[in-house]
């Protein structure tokens, strides 16, 4: 337990870390599939007019607020699953890390759409030449081809997720749990920051430099995810 505003407090970053990464996780297990989804219908299935209508439609998405984001997670999505699931705090880790999902989706379906767009058409016509469907085809043969942009667009999707401050500062709670109960309340290294910057610690104090030291910490991580995601690019890059 972390308690670094009270009387005596306790200081420690596992659990702001433990936080960032458990919403991270709900985060990309809702952008991932469907925005993988996403890309495949727009990129393999959909008409040009159907692609030109819908994509920026679904890029809409990524210009919303993310405060808006935060307010929808807070009043709307944590009382339904309330509904649903009666025991979850008030505050939690689970609803923001939906909506968190939700508002990465673009990014993902946008990225590996452009990957998979950029493979030549003569390889999905050797594929048909052959005997595939255009199912075998979309996964043996393009999201294969286009795999360096679709892994780099998950890491890209990732690194947004552990980056994002408003959505967990308004949803999340304050409480600073080392815990896996995505049920309970949690706090990200982005929404720690916020707290302590509003004023309540006086400069130079012990809390004081603790902004610095998890202010480097998220820093590290979204470095290396975004080296992690070139590195990946080059890898696996397929030259045509």
């Amino acid at each position: 337990m972390l308690k670094p505003l009270s009387q005596n407090p306790e200081f420690g970053i596992l659990p702001l870390i433990n936080g960032t990464i458990m919403s991270s996780l709900i985060a990309m297990l809702v952008a991932g599939p469907i925005g993988m989804m996403a890309a495949i219908y727009l990129s393999e299935y959909a008409s040009d007019r159907v692609r030109r209508t819908l994509k920026p439609m679904l890029e809409i998405l990524a210009g919303i607020p993310t405060i808006v984001y935060g307010f929808f997670a807070f009043t709307f999505v944590t009382p339904l699953l309330r509904s649903i699931w009666p025991s979850i705090d008030a505050t939690n880790i689970l609803s923001p890390g939906i909506v968190m999902g939700v508002m990465i989706i673009p990014m993902i379906a946008s990225l590996s759409e452009d990957a998979m767009s950029s493979v030549p058409n003569s390889i999905r016509e050797g594929a048909f030449a052959l005997g595939a469907t255009k199912l075998e085809s979309t996964f043996k043969v393009v999201i294969p081809a286009a795999l360096s942009g679709i892994i780099a667009s998950f890491i890209l999707g990732i690194s947004r997720a552990i980056g994002e401050t408003m959505i967990v500062t308004i949803a999340s709670g304050s409480s600073k749990n080392f815990t896996f109960d995505i049920t309970q309340s949690m706090q990200t290294m982005t929404a720690y920051i916020v707290e302590v910057a509003g004023g309540e610690a006086p400069a130079g104090s012990t809390i004081y430099f603790s902004l610095y030291a998890v202010a480097m910490t998220l820093f590290v991580f979204t470095l290396l995810m975004n080296l992690l995601a070139r590195y990946v690019s080059r890898k696996f890059r397929e030259e045509y």
